[in-house]
């Protein structure tokens, strides 16, 4: 562990823009993989299950979030295998901490994002920037009420991803703490 603030990454919003209209998104590749909570909701046989789910990376968003001054740690569904299918394609060389969500899509009786409350309990009381598509207004306001440490929810458009002004704001925050 160290001084710096955390990094919690989402996979498919932030650095897999899966919302883009475009076929070809300029800097990113497409890949074809089978992570096991997206397999488990396909008809085994089916196309869909037999090609994999199509994610558009940027393999030089590793290099730039290394570049962060944060420890990064995985907040995905994507678990564990976003350090083994993700990690790779982005140019991440090192296994990063992961988020276990004790029920994942788990419904909450506030409203919260079914993430907010684990999330916050492994943060343990420390500083973070948590990136994702999803963060609503209330997820914000239930953190700035329950986490004493500084924190920045930044929402990324699905659509775009992880921009340059997106990286610019997170070293920002963090040098300012």
């Amino acid at each position: 562990m160290t001084d710096r603030p955390l990094l919690l990454l989402d996979v498919d919003g932030p650095l897999n823009p899966y919302a883009a209209h475009l076929p070809r998104l300029h800097g990113y590749a497409t890949h074809r993989l089978h992570p096991s909570n997206w397999l488990s909701r396909q008809t085994p046989g089916s196309r869909a299950h037999r090609r994999g789910l199509r994610v558009y990376l940027n393999p030089t968003h590793g290099a730039r979030l290394t570049a962060l001054p944060f420890e990064l740690a995985w907040a995905t569904t994507w678990m564990h295998e976003a350090n083994e299918m993700i990690a790779p394609a982005i140019g991440l060389t090192t296994p990063l901490p992961v988020i276990e969500w004790p029920e994942l899509f788990a419904r909450d009786p506030d409203g919260l994002y079914w993430k907010t409350r684990p999330l916050l309990k492994w943060a343990k009381g420390r500083p973070f920037a948590w990136v994702d598509d999803m963060i609503t207004d209330r997820d914000t306001a239930h953190i700035t009420e329950h986490h004493d440490a500084a924190s920045l929810l930044l929402r990324i458009h699905p659509r775009h991803g992880l921009r340059a002004s997106d990286f610019t704001t997170l070293t920002r925050w963090a040098k300012s703490l």
